[in-house]
């Protein structure tokens, strides 16, 4: 079937011209497009008309023979109008189409053996049966030659390179054969700009020496050092007329970053709390992004809010690599707040909300975090806390000497910066005892998964699950903070439901009253599974559903919470409004409803 599009000319986005318009007719509407393309602008002048007209034929001609249309005819009526501009019409008998019989692409020399060369093949777009597009044709050329270039085959050309046509049966034969010559390897890289050590900058290069050149592997590179956070810019030049005993010598120019920023941000809480206040907060962070000319760097933070003031810094050393082995080491004081708190109404018969158990934390932290082969995160460390809080009419003050071991691994379906799939895993373990500096003997565990996918491009799935328990005696459970202990609740937890507010409680009597103290569990259970469709494409719906709890032995009673979302993937990454409706009446909340506003990706 072939679909007939008419189609008059424009010039410069209008049909008016002052010399001549176009009408083509009998094409559809790529053969058209291209018969416009092959004709070019609209004369400007009675010279330049007359020079438009004269190659009318073979323009058409030209147009269809390049998308495989060898028999067409075309016949032009010129009428023309007083002073006005001239009409030219064309008809045009596209006539049958000519089919592609044989791709014939042949490579020799070392090219001809490079896992990148296949895996083109495979991909090519000009397959026997297709209509011959001598665009296409043009296209793969221009794909082998840049492939070629792209690997190191600097001395790669084409051998024979053509198109034979056989009008009578409507057929053509494509032959390429390509010699790609040698491959050229990379020489020695040299950093200019930088003031860390060249032994350091040497081991930021993610290939070996005399490695096979690739413009992806000084790629890797430019990557690895933009990971490092040290430079403002990077440019990686390969030396081609430097070109010595087939090795192309690789000079990176880097600016380095200010030795200082300073960064300064406000931010609001609002309903993050449990009695759903407005918190503003305010933010400093003092970076050095580099100390000395072995990398190391520092990161201050200062925020304050009324709610959770905090002070943290950390101080990072960069071991055997500078991006896959490096110590840090954090210290820290924070004041934070959990769970709900609430006194009995003997008048109202039901408990009043009177605010949230509160610690405050001071905490030394040495972390070392190196990366496997196998892209897993492997961190191991040792944390001494103190934590402070009340709990029960009861001041606790213990200390926590805890040695820990983790494993996390993120894989990403893509570099956006809302991935369409991909998963993260993570798991832990911390060991505290008496005999080592700690309270109370604890070992806690922990595990989350978190996993995103995509179907038919506008169905997208985001699940999670997050698993902790602390094993420790039943009579010191007092004596673990609320840091280490487990809450629910919040955007990353379950929805509808404050930051942290759910989770088992305590019930003391305090004279006439009763206080009532949510104060967290040794175990935790949290899933969610969200549907998400893309409306647009930086535009999308969700709904969502949140379930499980924060619970001790023998009290899990699971809350769930469902709602809708509306999100936008903003330049800068996704904006997410989501509404959570608790379906659960618990017996410190009612059942509620809860705006989250949230940045980022979650992968």
């Amino acid at each position: 079937m072939f679909l007939i599009f008419s189609a008059t000319a424009r010039a410069d986005g209008s049909d008016k011209n002052d010399w001549l318009r176009v009408e083509v007719h009998g094409l559809n509407k790529a053969l058209t497009n291209n018969v416009f393309a092959h004709l070019g602008p609209l004369p400007d002048s009675d010279v330049q008309r007359r020079a438009y007209l004269f190659n009318v034929s073979d323009n058409v001609t030209a147009a269809l023979q390049s998308l495989g249309y060898f028999h067409g005819k075309n016949e032009q009526k010129v009428t023309r109008d007083g002073d006005g501009p001239w009409l030219l019409n064309i008809q045009v008998t596209p006539g049958p189409a000519v089919h592609i019989r044989y791709v014939d692409i042949r490579v020799d020399g070392e090219m001809r053996n490079d896992p990148a060369f296949n895996q083109w093949l495979v991909s090519v777009n000009m397959r026997p049966g297709d209509v011959l597009d001598q665009g296409t044709y043009e296209e793969v050329k221009s794909q082998l030659l840049s492939l070629a270039l792209a690997q190191g085959y600097f001395d790669g050309k084409y051998i024979t390179s053509r198109i034979t046509v056989n009008r009578d049966i409507n057929s053509a034969t494509i032959t390429l054969h390509f010699s790609s010559g040698q491959r050229y390897h990379i020489g020695r890289v040299s950093f200019d700009g930088s003031k860390l050590a060249p032994e350091f900058l040497q081991r930021l290069i993610p290939f070996q020496p005399d490695a096979p050149y690739s413009t992806g592997k000084l790629s890797a590179l430019n990557s690895a050092l933009i990971e490092t956070g040290y430079f403002a810019n990077i440019k990686v030049i390969p030396e081609i007329e430097a070109i010595r005993n087939d090795k192309v010598p690789v000079r990176v120019q880097l600016t380095p970053k200010p030795h200082d920023t300073i960064d300064l941000g406000f931010g609001v809480d609002l309903g993050n709390t449990a009695d759903n206040n407005f918190q503003p907060r305010v933010s400093l962070t003092w970076r050095t992004p580099r100390l000395n000319r072995w990398g190391h760097s520092q990161e201050t933070s200062i925020e304050w809010s009324r709610q959770r003031p905090k002070f943290l810094t950390t101080y990072t050393i960069p071991l055997s690599h500078p991006l896959d082995d490096k110590l840090q080491i954090k210290l820290g004081l924070l004041r934070d707040k959990y769970g709900v708190t609430q006194i009995y109404d003997a008048k109202a018969r039901d408990f009043t909300n009177t605010g949230q158990l509160e610690s405050t934390k001071g905490l030394v932290e040495i972390i070392r975090q190196q990366k496997l082969h196998s892209n897993w995160l492997l961190g191991y460390s040792i944390q001494a806390l103190q934590e402070s809080y009340k709990q029960s009419g009861t001041e606790y003050d213990p200390q926590f000497v805890l040695f820990g071991v983790g494993l996390q691994k993120t894989v990403r379906g893509d570099n956006t910066l809302d991935p369409m799939s991909g998963y993260r895993t993570s798991y832990s373990v911390e060991y505290g005892d008496p005999n080592l500096g700690s309270a109370t003997q604890l070992i806690k565990l922990q595990a989350r998964y978190l996993w995103v996918d995509t179907f038919f491009k506008k169905h997208r799935f985001v699940t999670r699950l997050d698993l902790g328990i602390n094993i420790a005696s039943d009579s010191d459970l007092a004596k673990i903070p609320p840091s280490l202990r487990y809450f629910a609740g919040g955007d990353s937890s379950i929805r509808g439901y404050s930051y942290q507010e759910l989770g088992p409680y305590l019930d003391t009597k305090t004279g006439d009253d009763v206080l009532r103290e949510v104060v967290g569990g040794r175990y935790l259970a949290v899933g969610s599974i969200e549907y998400q469709y893309y409306i647009t494409p930086t535009w999308r719906i969700a709904a969502f559903v949140d379930a499980g709890n924060a619970y001790d032995k023998g009290q899990f009673k699971p809350v769930i919470a469902v709602g809708p979302g509306l999100h936008w993937l903003s330049p800068v990454g996704p904006i997410k409004l989501d509404v959570g409706f608790g379906l659960n009446k618990t017996d410190t909340q009612n059942r509620q409803w809860r705006i989250h506003l949230t940045m980022g990706s979650v992968l």
